[in-house]
């Protein structure tokens, strides 16, 4: 197990390295400058701007530079909010959006599960049909699409929760069902199917032969198995979330990182872009991890195999 950690922390590190040299110099190859837009006809004002912010010297000599402060653990400074440091606003922003993912990744991941599990069990019922149903829209519908449905209809015809910020429970409530409508419509449909499977399997079958309870053979016996393609696709699920905050919290004016990333592309503010993306992607990367980590928790099998093998 320990050569298998080994190998995955360094495929992490080649993956989160590769990402951001893809990004660092994609960014850099769109024609023009951060201060191509400031109110002045002034050459010199922008000059000496690109020279404190390093944007006069060769690319490979920046993307060196980026490097070396990103192992140090300085994201750089802000170029549109002067005084600002990008760790700064991470450290103000991230809060925010993680705990809009985290509610709505706990959200689609409990109602998907019960979801699925009830039309499995009521399967060709109308139960099932309006669950499938259900499913379809949710993951046809972009989040933003739904955002503004959900406003037009629970915010601005019928007046129950309010439109924007981030105060109190009502404001989390339509960035929540917004964000977690397409990810639910996913684990549903998997965990519907992957049910059905496992309900014709002989220890079901046999669970079923010695008198257990219906609660038990579900909860104990055939749940269990049949969440792992659930945990299959979390991490990619949790990667839409954490990203599709961004449009959200923008919609919502919700003071996460979307505001920053958002208005960061805009102003093609570098030292964002670069520390957003980084920062994410690290923590898409370890959350990737945790899902391998998983399958050995829901399916003993791959112990025993690993072992196996050695």
């Amino acid at each position: 197990m320990n050569t298998y950690f080994i190998k995955r922390f360094v495929a992490m590190i080649i993956t989160l390295w590769l990402i951001i040299t893809g990004t660092f110099f994609l960014m850099h190859s769109v024609p023009g400058s951060p201060f191509n837009e400031e109110r002045t006809t002034n050459e010199a004002i922008q000059k000496n701007l690109e020279s404190y912010y390093q944007l006069d010297k060769p690319l490979i000599v920046q993307y060196g530079n980026y490097l070396v402060s990103l192992v140090q653990g300085d994201l750089g400074p802000s170029i549109k909010k002067p005084g600002q440091t990008v760790n700064g606003l991470l450290g103000r922003g991230f809060p925010v959006s993680f705990e809009l993912g985290m509610y709505t990744l706990i959200v689609a991941i409990i109602s998907g599960i019960v979801l699925g599990v009830v039309a499995a069990l009521r399967h060709n019922g109308w139960i099932d049909y309006l669950a499938m149903s259900m499913a379809v829209l949710g993951i046809s519908i972009p989040n933003f699409v739904m955002a503004t449905v959900l406003i037009q209809q629970l915010a601005v015809n019928i007046p129950i929760f309010p439109v924007a910020t981030w105060s109190s429970p009502k404001h989390m409530v339509l960035p929540i069902l917004a964000l977690a409508t397409g990810p639910m419509a996913i684990i549903a449909r998997l965990t519907r199917t992957s049910m059905l499977e496992v309900l014709t399997q002989d220890y079901i079958k046999t669970a079923k032969a010695k008198g257990l309870s219906p609660a038990k053979i579900v909860i104990k016996h055939a749940l269990r198995n049949a969440l792992l393609p659930v945990v299959t696709v979390l991490g990619s699920l949790a990667a839409s979330i954490l990203t599709g905050t961004f449009v959200i919290e923008k919609i919502f004016a919700i003071p996460g990182m979307g505001k920053y990333f958002v208005d960061s592309i805009n102003n093609r503010d570098y030292p964002v872009i670069m520390g957003t993306t980084v920062f994410y992607s690290a923590l898409l990367i370890f959350m990737l991890f945790l899902v391998d980590l998983a399958y050995g928790f829901l399916d003993p099998r791959i112990k025993l195999h690993k072992k196996e093998a050695k």
